[in-house]
């Protein structure tokens, strides 16, 4: 199983992924944390935004409609299609969230929800280094995976190839300090959250 087989596994269910996914009321409660970390690391009310692995694009329209300036990256030319409908504001790329081309300290935040857990683990602290190269001082990493231990692969859709790297809390913590962060908050759930600081 490689990178590609994620990517093919998304594109080729990405309106059944749109379906299943559709109500954010899950995500509404860390998006207002994260906004409001935002107001506190910038001075200015439009913050620069990275919103790494952002699918079709969900919260990049959440980011935008509350005035910032929002780059979402994503590898699924599907999902890149579906975000620029949604957020025309936003700016969209097809990236690599492992070497993510903008400049360092570009950006105020970096959202990466359900989507750092696509990475492999042997390429983990090297991808979140990069977040941390990209983060201005003071920027804020807003960080969410799945709970558990190893890897597995997708099991949701007919021919699922989706790898997922899965993390403990205590795992989780290291590496982000590891990179470069102050860790202001680890939540453990099913889902982890880490927010750290440049």
């Amino acid at each position: 199983m490689t990178d590609r087989d994620t990517i093919a596994t998304y594109q080729s269910v990405a309106d059944e992924y749109e379906e299943r996914h559709r109500d954010r009321s899950v995500v509404r409660e860390l998006v207002e944390e994260f906004l409001a970390a935002l107001d506190v690391a910038t001075d200015s009310d439009a913050a620069r935004v990275a919103d790494v692995g952002c699918g079709p694009g969900w919260e990049s329209a959440a980011f935008a409609d509350r005035g910032h300036e929002v780059v979402g990256v994503d590898l699924t030319p599907a999902f890149l299609r579906d975000a620029a409908d949604r957020a025309p504001n936003a700016s969209f790329a097809r990236m690599d969230m492992r070497r993510l081309g903008v400049a360092s300290d570009a950006f105020d935040g970096l959202w990466a929800c359900a989507s750092f857990l696509h990475v492999p683990r042997e390429d983990a602290p090297a991808t979140l280094r990069e977040f941390r190269r990209v983060l201005r001082p003071g920027g804020v990493l807003c960080l969410s995976v799945a709970r558990g231990d190893g890897e597995t692969v997708g099991d949701t859709y007919d021919d699922d190839r989706r790898r997922f790297t899965l993390y403990r809390a205590d795992e989780l913590r290291e590496l982000v300090a590891d990179a470069g962060f102050e860790v202001e908050s680890v939540a453990d759930g099913d889902w982890i959250q880490v927010f750290g600081r440049a």
